[in-house]
Order: C-alpha cells, then structure tokens, then sequence
C-alpha cells in the first residue's frame, strides 16, 4: 500500500512482538487503535490512519465503505466514531470498525491507495443508513466535489434494486449540481418537502465582460423573489457585511427581494420559516399551492414555533 507520508504505519501488536517488542515497550512507545492494533505515539491519528489501521485485523479482500468512503470523497454525512468497510466473508466484529457485507455487484476502485466503494456506490450503500435529507446533502456534496454528476447518481440508483432503493432513487433525484452548503441543501428540501415550487439553484449574474457580480442560492427570478441561506460567520466578518450591504442595494435597484433564512430558521421554526416563504411567495405574484405535510418528518418544530394551518 503506497502512503502519501512518510510517517509509520500502524503494526498488529503479534506483529510488533515477533518483531522483538516486548508488551512494555508497545505500551510506551505506541497507542492502541483498536484491539491489537497499534501505532506510533508520534504519529498523528487521522482518518487514513485509522482506516489502515482497521483494515489489518478486519477480514482480507475487505475495503472502505459507507460513511468513512464518503468522508473519503469528501462528501457531507452526520458523524460516525466508527471505520466502515464491507467483507466479503465473515464479518469481523471489534469495538470501532462496523463491517457490512459486500452486496453482488458492488463498484470498488483504488482511491488513494485504499480500495474504497466509488461515490455512487457509496450513495447507495448509504440509502441503508440515512433520512432523505441526509442522502440529498450527502449526494449534493459528491456533486459539488465533482466526485459525480446528478444524472449519473440517477442513471445507477434506477437500476438499484432491493431494500431502501425507492430512497435511493428519490434522493438521486433531488441532487442538484451548484450547491454550495449543506444548510442550503436543507433550505431547498423544506421547501420542496413542504410541495411549494422548487427554486433555482445556483444563479449567477454577470457582467458584460463574464465576470462574476452575484450569485443566489435559491431564486425564483421570474418573480423576483430570491432565498439564502446565511451562516453566522457573514455577521461577524466586516467584509461580507459590507460586500452584503452592497448587494442588497443592487437588489433594490433591481426590485429583487431577498429573503434570508439562519440556522434556528430550519432546526427550531421551520413552520414560522415556511410561513415567512409563503408570504414572499404570495407578495412577489406567485401561485402558492396548499402545503404537504411530508416537511414536519423531516424538519421538527421546537419551542417557540408557529403552527401552521392543517
């Protein structure tokens, strides 16, 4: 297996005694990864170096899977402690390491030295484990990585039989490509959850010599009704706020809207945010259909949120 560093691999602890350390010397000299597997104390613990360290005890011919391939690609997925991988056998069981089984026709390549599922697999593989908005978040951000495009995670999940592949295809189908945040990901499904019209993605305006002037996260143009997402950082760095102040003058100018939605919007008062989008909606001229209730599975209210009309 080629490294990328030249820091020492990890070592099986029989292999380290045969090798002439005693347990004491092992004690002091490396940590424990996972039960007989050990490292150099100097050796910094990051996610490839946990993955090696797992594929030495777990069943050979296994390779990286689900969450810990995605993170791979550097997709987006809710935290996991453990190391996934498939066998292809018996599954080896060890505090630490989650060992799936590999499914018939399973897509396998070399990434980086490692064998790891490819990042469509890796979307399939994980309609097993995740919401549908997860699976979206997770798919929009192997788009944006440009691990793969939305119509090639469709073009597989349709052929994709068996348990939770009806998710899967949905999920495929709500991928978009020009995402920029998971948070924006999560805005557009309340609202398409919620059965209102889907927003554009990613529009850019330019000017007459191509150069980028702005770029809206979610718009409805034709109305003149635009939706962002605003994380906290844009409050506390003085040049988005004054690159902001200058953007919404233009949008004035123009007569755009901009309505502008924060984190507790989605995660405490998604029905106060579907309200608020409503009311835009319906101000800017547009047809606003009655509401699915599909949005309140996927987005709880808390404390402090407006009840909406059945």
């Amino acid at each position: 297996m080629t490294r990328p560093d030249r820091s020492t691999p990890p070592v099986r602890r029989a292999d380290a005694t045969a090798a002439g350390n005693t347990d004491d010397r092992l004690r002091r000299s490396h940590v424990a990864l996972f039960r007989g597997v050990h490292v150099e104390r100097t050796v910094p613990v990051t996610l490839r170096v946990r993955i090696e360290a797992a594929l030495l005890v777990v069943t050979p011919g296994s390779h990286v899977s689900h969450h810990t391939a995605a993170s791979l690609w550097g997709g987006i997925v809710p935290a996991h402690p453990d190391i996934h991988v498939s066998s292809p056998r018996n599954r080896t069981r060890r505090d630490g390491i989650t060992a799936h089984r590999v499914k018939e026709g399973q897509e396998v390549v070399l990434f980086r030295g490692l064998r790891v599922t490819t990042p469509v697999q890796t979307f399939l593989d994980l309609a097993h484990c995740l919401t549908l908005v997860d699976l979206v978040v997770l798919g929009d951000s192997l788009v944006r990585k440009k691990r793969c495009t939305p119509d090639e995670l469709v073009a597989l999940a349709e052929k994709h039989r068996g348990p939770h592949s009806r998710l899967a295809r949905r999920a495929a189908r709500l991928v978009r490509a020009g995402v920029d945040s998971p948070m924006e990901t999560r805005l557009r499904l309340l609202i398409v959850l919620a059965g209102l019209p889907e927003p554009e993605v990613d529009h850019r305006v330019h000017d007459g010599d191509g150069t980028l002037l702005r770029r809206y996260d979610l718009s409805y143009l034709p109305f003149r009704l635009i939706i962002e997402y605003d994380g906290r950082q844009h409050a506390e760095s003085d040049e988005q706020w004054l690159s902001d102040i200058g953007r919404d003058e233009a949008l004035d100018d123009e007569r755009i809207r901009r309505l502008v939605v924060v984190s507790r919007d989605i995660y405490s008062t998604p029905a106060n945010t579907l309200a608020r989008i409503t009311r835009a909606m319906r101000r800017a001229g547009m047809p606003v259909p009655r509401l699915r209730h599909e949005w309140r599975r996927h987005f709880p209210s808390r404390s402090g949120d407006i009840a909406l009309p059945a």
